[in-house]
């Protein structure tokens, strides 16, 4: 059981690298981008797999609000991540050159842009429901505040990040080609990636936290009318 544990924390690390870099192409530059992300395609298969039992347990027990929060989220990251590769190998130049112009190549570019972005903020999202877990090993208080200040410093320059960027017009399908900046360093692009991606894991923690607490408050006030 430790085993498993090991390999589904080093396959959810690997991913959220792999991410990283997908959203970076120009650090990786198109050949590298597009095997990149037939390794990502198979660790979302490997993770599924050996996550199955969240789908049996989805049709059991009671839906709290933050239950209701984490299906909508998980369920349209499963689907941005089957759809985001799909349409990348339907224009691929290198890892799957024989799909490449099937469908012609305007549409899954356009769709393959969109489902990147939005692939990048479900995927941040994600992340923060479980953001909850690993603060709880912080177990001094001043260390959690201190890293809830962090965190809060780090989400607020990823949003600015955000806007400036107009990564909204992506996700809206605004804007069908990825203005790239290749004359920044690679560790610049990665850490404003990951900023970024910090940013809307923070925010799913605190409407988690939010939603919790709104359930908790609405379950003492039943109980006292009982």
């Amino acid at each position: 059981m430790k085993t498993k544990k090991i390999i589904m924390r080093s396959i959810d690390i690997l991913m959220t690298a792999a991410l990283l870099l997908l959203m970076a192409m120009q650090v990786t530059q198109q050949q590298l981008h597009e095997y990149i992300g037939i390794g990502m395609f198979v660790l979302v298969i490997a993770h599924h797999i050996l996550n199955r039992k969240y789908y049996i347990s989805i049709f059991k027990g009671k839906y709290t609000p933050v239950r209701v929060f984490m299906l909508i989220v998980n369920t349209a990251l499963l689907l941005s991540f089957v759809a985001t590769p799909i349409t990348g190998m339907l224009m691929s130049r290198y890892a799957t050159p024989f799909l490449s112009g099937v469908v012609g190549v305007v549409w899954p570019r356009k769709l393959h842009l969109m489902l990147s972005y939005w692939s990048f903020v479900l995927m941040g999202l994600h992340i923060g429901l479980h953001l909850n877990l690993m603060l709880s090993k912080f177990r001094n208080k001043a260390v959690r505040i201190i890293v809830h200040i962090l965190m809060s410093g780090i989400s607020l320059y990823g949003f600015w990040l955000f806007m400036k960027l107009n990564i909204a017009d992506y996700l809206l399908m605004k804007t069908h080609f990825a203005f790239l900046d290749y004359s920044r360093p690679a560790w610049v692009v990665l850490a404003e990636n990951l900023s970024m991606l910090l940013a809307w894991a923070f925010l799913s923690y605190l409407l988690s936290m939010m939603l919790k607490a709104g359930a908790k408050k609405k379950h003492k006030g039943e109980d006292h009318h009982e």
